[in-house]
């Protein structure tokens, strides 16, 4: 084989060299366990620097949040005086008489709550005459003003109360420390009072439900007594009735001089019956005579006049009964007896109804003179042993969630408008 010589070699233009740069110092991939190779490591970000933005974040969050809850914490903790509970809770309770049929019958209902006198009473509970009336007796502006070493006078302005404020500043006050809870379903009212020692606060109980008992039976009074008022109303106006009735009576017996005209009517019947009997007889007679005798017969004219006096007589009484005809003068009997019949009516209901009313007016005594209305208490004001207000951590904790809150809204807002612009 011959031996092929080598043609002419390409020569390329020349490349500038490469600018020598630093090389990274990196390290090289150290192998692994079975042949793995590491990454490589990089190096370490630059520390981040504090910004004005994060000053201004960080010292919002000191002056809205920790400085007001350090000022909370220290007045709650140094400066407000301990308070004491009293626990006082009652219902209006009304007694209801059942009468005899429905005791018979098994429908019974011996007592029961009345929710309008309980809404009546709740409603008192906030008034400002029943705060006036608690302050008279106890003095709730020295009670409240508070006597520990942290009083009003010492600087507790937020749970003490200023003695020098008005009525309506001391009613704001009680709304504070009287704490209500009604139950409008079952009826029942349930109370809190605070004040600085236990027995304040158990007196302060004490007259509030004196107070209330008062109230209720000044209401169960005034039933009571529209209850008499009504029943004596129509006692009286049922006496009078009687009394008219009674004297109308009287007045037409004086002006006919007759007691009972239904006596004299069957008096006056009697006597028509009588004499119908003798006209029939004398007419029997006068038939037997007229066919026995001659026609110039005087016993015949005797008993014709008699049977014309006894029809006369009976047209007499007739007349004076009402069964005659309608031109006779004067007042017939039946007129009588009718005008007579209608006064006796009248009496009779005038005696029915003075007989309900009187009943009725006895029934009202008898129920004024037992207490239909009462407060009754179910829990009685206590005396309390621990200081259990002003609750501290509740309020702390309160405060702190509010302020938090509201700051983080406030620097969302802030950097939310920021960033628009």
């Amino acid at each position: 084989m011959s031996e092929q010589k080598p043609g002419p070699k390409l020569v390329s233009p020349k490349a500038p060299a490469p600018v020598a740069r630093p090389a990274p110092s990196v390290q090289a991939p150290k192998p692994g366990p079975a042949g793995a190779i590491d990454p490589p490591v990089r190096p370490p970000v630059a520390p981040a620097k504090i910004r004005s933005r994060h000053r201004f974040v960080l010292w919002s969050f000191l002056l809205v949040v920790v400085a007001p809850l350090a000022l909370v914490g220290w007045y709650l903790w140094t400066r407000a005086d301990d308070q004491f509970a009293s626990h006082l809770g009652f219902s209006v309770r009304t007694e209801e008489n059942s009468s005899a049929i429905e005791l018979l019958g098994g429908i019974t209902e011996l007592s029961g709550g009345s929710s309008s006198d309980t809404d009546i009473l709740f409603a008192y509970l906030t008034s400002q005459e029943l705060v006036r009336r608690v302050d008279e007796r106890v003095d709730l502006r020295g009670i409240w003003a508070g006597q520990g070493p942290h009083g009003l006078m010492q600087g507790d302005p937020v749970f003490a109360f200023d003695e020098t404020g008005t009525i309506e500043d001391l009613q704001e006050h009680w709304e504070r420390q009287v704490s209500i809870v009604y139950d409008s379903g079952a009826g029942l009212i349930d109370l809190r009072i605070l004040a600085f020692s236990p027995e304040e606060a158990r007196a302060i109980a004490t007259v509030l439900l004196d107070e209330c008992t008062r109230m209720i039976n000044e209401l169960s009074d005034i039933a009571r007594e529209d209850a008499i008022k009504y029943a004596r109303d129509d006692l009286e106006v049922a006496v009078e009735r009687l009394k008219t009735a009674r004297q109308a009576l009287t007045e037409f017996r004086n002006r006919t001089q007759i007691v009972d005209p239904t006596i004299d009517t069957q008096n006056q019947m009697g006597l028509l019956v009588t004499l119908q009997q003798q006209l029939a007889e004398a007419l029997i007679e006068l038939d037997l005579m007229s066919e026995t005798s001659q026609e110039n017969n005087p016993r015949v004219a005797q008993a014709q006049r008699r049977v014309e006096v006894i029809n006369k007589r009976i047209e007499a009484e007739r007349r004076n009964l009402g069964i005659g005809t309608s031109d006779e003068q004067g007042e017939v009997f039946a007129t009588l007896v009718g005008e007579y019949e209608g006064l006796i009516v009248d009496r009779e209901f005038a005696e029915a109804a003075y007989t309900t009313a009187l009943a009725g007016f006895d029934a009202a005594q008898a129920a004024a003179r037992k207490q239909s209305r009462y407060l009754a208490p179910h829990v009685r004001p206590t005396l309390a042993e621990k200081a259990e207000y002003p609750e501290r951590i509740k309020i702390f904790l309160l405060i702190e969630v509010f302020l938090i809150f509201g700051w983080a809204i406030a620097v969302l807002v802030y950097y939310s408008l920021r960033d628009r612009k």
